[in-house]
């Protein structure tokens, strides 16, 4: 299947052991094992529709995500990802509502299997999705929207130096509420004298091991 229309799109993006790749229909059986073994890990922060969990994560709905992906990233208005590790899928990650034109921006949405949590993928992942967002990808700005109360996904773009802007009150409905979320950004800018966001982690990294 061809895409095409997103600047630098399809893409497979490496790090050592971390890549993130378009995903494929012969997915569908390890998404479901990975999200329906994380429902505690992954429930309280995700938005979706009404339905048991195994049900909305079973193999035969992966189907409708991949084709809801497949025509949001051919309309231009997303990337998403399948995060990978030593080759085995273990997460996702996304830019959408990609914006052209003057704004050139994009949200960022991600999770990870809670086995292999703290092992530095995600920041990884993020690091090489926004160096491409900002290089092939066309884009300015990346912005992250998070829980307050969601503190490991709050490190991963705290300690990769996102900027926190914002507070949205009853900004999403999630788990039965209207969450309120904090937000962080990102501009090229503020990456460029760092050689990229994946220059900086890898630097961090260093330091803190």
């Amino acid at each position: 299947m061809i895409f095409g229309v997103s600047p630098g799109w399809p893409v497979v993006l490496v790090d050592g052991h971390v890549s993130l790749r378009p995903y494929r229909r012969s997915d569908a059986a390890t998404w479901s094992e990975v999200r329906r073994a994380n429902q505690t890990w992954l429930a309280p922060w995700e938005s979706s529709p009404p339905g048991p969990w195994d049900e909305l994560n079973s193999p035969s709905a992966f189907r409708y995500v991949h084709r809801d992906q497949r025509r949001s990233a051919r309309r231009g208005e997303s990337m998403p990802f399948a995060v990978c590790l030593r080759g085995h899928l273990v997460g996702h990650l996304n830019l959408g509502n990609i914006v052209r034109r003057a704004f050139c921006s994009a949200y960022v949405g991600y999770w990870v299997d809670s086995r292999v949590a703290g092992q530095g993928v995600i920041p990884t992942a993020l690091a090489l999705a926004v160096d491409h967002a900002f290089g092939p990808g066309g884009l300015h700005r990346v912005e992250v929207n998070i829980r307050p109360e969601n503190k490991p996904s709050r490190r991963v773009v705290e300690k990769l130096g996102f900027r926190e802007e914002a507070y949205h009150p009853r900004y999403m409905h999630i788990d039965g509420a209207w969450r309120d979320h904090i937000g962080y950004a990102l501009t090229s800018e503020e990456v460029a004298a760092d050689g990229g966001l994946l220059a900086r982690w890898h630097r961090l990294r260093a330091t803190a091991g």
